[in-house]
């Protein structure tokens, strides 16, 4: 990118000067380029009696949770390989056509050309929508083409946001089973009540009540099930129960590698195949942490993360090289992801504070759509409740009709 610098020398120079629009598009490509970049980091994984030095892919701020997580559970598997040995840094392309390699060696049957149609979606994440009552279940939002990846690569994913049959959420859940159903309900609860719900279900005026609005019995057990799942999602936000991980330690098979959804995130969840560990783990892939050798996995040891312990390749707790939080203080980590990128990040202050407000900007855009697509599912699922009571409403009244006309002699 050119600095204020180089501005100034075509000027004095009689050539045209840069545009601020040539500026943010180059910093556009710039950022684009240094997102599908992703760096490697060496550890050691052991199947059976097997003991490798792998290279895993670690995760920028803006990497594809996804396929990183596909790509690495084959490495783990020893299924591909990243060549030559000294290779620091991997692409999208390269990974790509390494997993089309993969399938192409190993799963005859699969459609190569569909798979590698599949494959950009992984770039943006998944949108999954998992059932509360089931850690395999996910409905798929679109044609379910990234769900069809896992499968043909083998891998199975699961989660951990499960529902106690015990609670008393349970029968409520039951009824909607997935979140989006979930949050359409609410959405539905919040439009019965005229936006009270949202806001604070507590201000609703309950039944018997001189001040409760007149509600069909339809619409007030609508109202209590929102209120039931709400409190659910309230005290779940981590995407995981205990219920569920107790389930995930129960039937997560030894020595197995699968892709664990969280907090809107997959990751590599892996369970050692020995008698005296049985608990699970979660790959580290966080790129600050490429430094740290001694923090290869985390142990998932409760639904917050707030006890959960890093380890190293041999799952013995991290030894980390210094500091107080794995190794590293957060200013160290800033500067240690800063020199690490720093064949990738200008040095120039104006053209790195242009890059982080680009980013910025790109996840405020990120957000902003997700508001928008829970905001026009709402809205869809309200015209069809609509369109629904007007037909109804239509046949009542030619019912009506009929049995006026209706003369018996």
């Amino acid at each position: 990118m050119a600095g204020q610098s180089q501005l100034v020398q075509q000027q004095e120079s009689g050539l045209q000067p840069i545009s601020q629009q040539q500026i943010q598009a180059s910093a556009e490509n710039y950022q684009s380029s240094v997102s599908d970049i992703w760096y490697l980091k060496t550890i050691e994984f052991e199947v059976g009696d097997n003991r490798r030095t792998i290279k895993i892919i670690t995760q920028n701020f803006n990497g594809p949770c996804s396929f990183i997580a596909i790509c690495n559970i084959l490495i783990l598997r020893g299924a591909i390989e990243i060549l030559p040995p000294g290779r620091t840094t991997v692409s999208y392309e390269f990974l790509s056509q390494l997993l089309a390699e993969h399938l192409l060696i190993t799963c005859p049957d699969v459609d190569i050309s569909a798979a590698l149609e599949i494959m950009p979606c992984t770039q943006k994440g998944m949108d999954l929508n998992p059932l509360f009552t089931g850690a395999k279940s996910f409905r798929p939002n679109a044609v379910g083409g990234e769900l069809k990846l896992f499968e043909q690569v083998g891998i199975e994913l699961v989660h951990g946001w499960l529902v106690d049959p015990e609670s008393p959420e349970a029968e409520a859940i039951s009824k909607t089973e997935d979140y989006d159903s979930a949050v359409m309900l609410i959405a539905e609860a919040d439009h019965i009540t005229k936006g009270r719900f949202v806001v604070d279900d507590s201000s609703i005026p309950q039944a018997g009540s001189s001040k409760s609005p007149v509600y069909s019995d339809e619409e007030r057990s609508k109202i209590e099930n929102a209120t039931s799942i709400r409190r659910f999602l309230d005290n779940t936000q981590s995407q995981l129960t205990y219920h569920g991980l107790f389930h995930l330690a129960s039937t997560v098979k030894p020595g197995t590698l699968i892709a664990l959804f969280r907090n809107l995130h997959l990751s590599v969840l892996y369970r050692r195949d020995t008698p005296d560990d049985t608990s699970l783990y979660s790959l580290v892939t966080d790129y600050v942490f490429l430094n740290e050798p001694s923090v290869v996995w985390e142990r998932i040891e409760d639904v917050q993360g707030s006890m959960s312990t890093f380890v190293d390749s041999s799952f013995v707790k991290s030894n980390p090289v210094g500091g107080d939080f794995a190794g590293q203080t957060v200013e160290d980590a800033l500067r240690a992801a800063e020199r690490e990128q720093g064949e990738f990040y200008p040095s120039d202050p104006a053209d790195l504070a242009l890059a982080q407000q680009l980013q910025a900007e790109e996840q405020e855009r990120a957000r902003q759509e997700h508001e928008w697509y829970v905001r026009e599912k709402e809205r869809r699922r309200l015209e069809e409740i609509q369109k629904e009571q007007e037909k109804e409403d239509q046949k009542q009244r030619r019912g009506k009709k009929e049995k006026k006309e209706c003369i018996i002699m």
